[in-house]
């Protein structure tokens, strides 16, 4: 392969790989992950609403993905979108009324609960739970 060919094949493979290096969260109540990409293949584990997805690649309507422990798996277009979100990467983890740690703890919660992102301010996150709940969250306890 000559020099130039090679260059223009290693920047396709980036650029490729690049427009589908997307963050997206489940947006219905929870989604099947799946083998491949297909209902013909096994659901290797469910996720609930706002459930934060590394996008790996596309094909089809199905996104490959890796998520906040590195496992990877499909999911159909229709069950994500774009709305910012995050999971909890540490057990027991304060979600507070106020962005710091002199306010009051509302709720506790283990590792591996999403939340949608309201808002953010200096290094804590305003976050929303499915079922409503609300409260602010220091950034290192999320991915």
């Amino acid at each position: 392969m000559k020099p130039f060919t090679f260059l223009l094949a290693i920047l396709f493979l980036v650029l490729s790989t690049a427009a589908f290096a997307e963050r997206l969260s489940v947006s219905s109540g929870t989604a099947n992950i799946r083998s491949g990409p297909g209902t013909n293949h096994d659901i290797l584990w469910k996720v609930e609403k706002h459930h934060p997805l590394f996008i790996l690649k596309k094909k089809g309507q199905w996104y490959h993905f890796r998520d906040f422990e590195e496992d990877e798996g499909w999911v159909h277009e229709s069950l994500v979108d774009k709305i910012p979100s995050v999971i909890t990467k540490s057990d027991k983890c304060n979600v507070r009324s106020g962005p710091g740690t002199g306010y009051k703890i509302m709720f506790t919660v283990d590792k591996g609960i999403p939340f949608k992102v309201l808002k953010k301010k200096r290094k804590w996150i305003k976050i929303q739970h499915a079922d409503g709940d609300k409260g602010w969250i220091h950034k290192s306890l999320v991915w």
